[in-house]
């Protein structure tokens, strides 16, 4: 065992490590969100990820995603995991540099036991939804994070027995309101919480 998950194993038990590993969650999408519900994901023992993103990172990406300048260029996917290596060079992260649809979304997510969805177009996000809500796995979304000033107003709200979204559920990202390291990073920590919270709890029940 890596020192990454000895360290792990002191705040969340022996054998979190181990069940965590065997929890297989996907994120849609590598951007504020996603990149940082990643890292955020593998920091609690998250170790079989699947992302999927079709985008390369940007220099205007760098004031709220989790690369770093050196990357500008690269996939962004490839530029995540590594990244997500540099924390537990022992995880297990598929990639896929393509754009998620109703053609492949089965067949990229339909082993996950969890997936965030962090895209940003309403469309993909209602597919995102109705494809793998009714499989049974937790799906965890998100809506409204734009602009400053949103400390105490973003919240879970549960949509159904497995399906969160978080956020402020108003702000959307515009001109006016742009999308900014901490309400984005607010947003990516708490749905990485909704997926930590429950899989804590079935940790604890199988103890």
């Amino acid at each position: 065992m890596n020192a990454f998950r000895q360290g792990l194993r002191r705040y969340l038990g022996a054998g979190w490590p181990e069940f965590a590993a065997g929890v297989r969650v996907g994120v849609i999408g590598a951007g504020g969100l996603g990149s940082n519900c990643a890292a955020h994901l593998v920091r609690s023992g998250f170790s079989r990820l699947v992302l999927a993103d079709p985008d390369t990172v940007d220099a205007s990406n760098l004031n709220r995603q989790f690369y770093r300048l050196d990357q500008i260029g690269l996939l962004k996917v490839e530029a995540l995991r590594d990244n997500l290596l540099a924390i537990d060079p022992d995880a297990d992260i598929a990639v896929h540099a393509l754009a998620v649809d109703a053609t492949n979304m089965r067949e990229l997510f339909g082993s996950c036991q969890a997936v965030v969805e962090a895209v940003d177009l309403p469309d993909v996000k209602k597919l995102i939804m109705e494809t793998l809500v009714p499989t049974g796995c937790l799906v965890v979304g998100a809506s409204g994070m734009g602009g400053a000033g949103l400390a105490g107003t973003m919240r879970p709200r549960a949509l159904g027995p497995n399906c969160v979204v978080v956020g402020d559920h108003s702000t959307a990202c515009s001109a006016a309101t742009p999308p900014l390291s901490p309400g984005v990073g607010m947003a990516a920590a708490m749905q990485a919480d909704v997926v930590l919270h429950h899989f804590l709890n079935r940790f604890q029940e199988a103890l």
